[in-house]
């Protein structure tokens, strides 16, 4: 079984900086993908950026050039840097986990974390 614990939400002012984590343990394949998805009330839950355990990152659109993921293999750790979040940037980010190196969709994150809460507000 694996467990993914995030860490780093909370309240940040627009144009401010946010740095979430999530720790993975557990039995975990050394090929995988992690990342994090977000869901705002009233909406859809969305992709917001993966990385590979070779490095290869896929982000979404309204996110590119703001937000960095990155991650340590080593510790099992990712990481979402949050640069310059807007108000809409404001969700229950989830933590996920999965199980190969290609483009995951939702439902092949075989792991997802409890989530944390982000609010961008003055």
């Amino acid at each position: 079984q694996v467990q993914l614990v995030e860490s780093g939400g909370g309240l940040v002012q627009p144009g401010g900086s946010l740095r979430l984590s999530c720790a993975a343990s557990g039995t975990i394949l050394s090929i995988n993908t992690m990342g994090w998805y977000r869901q705002a009330p009233g909406k859809q839950r969305e992709l917001v950026a993966t990385i590979t355990s070779g490095g290869r990152t896929k982000y979404a659109d309204s996110v590119k050039g703001r937000f960095t993921i990155s991650r340590d293999n080593a510790k099992n750790t990712v990481y979402l840097q949050m640069s310059s979040p807007k108000p809409e940037d404001t969700a229950v980010y989830y933590c996920v986990l999965g199980f190969g190196d290609y483009d995951l969709t939702a439902a092949e994150y075989n792991y997802w974390g409890q989530g944390t809460q982000v609010t961008v507000s003055s």
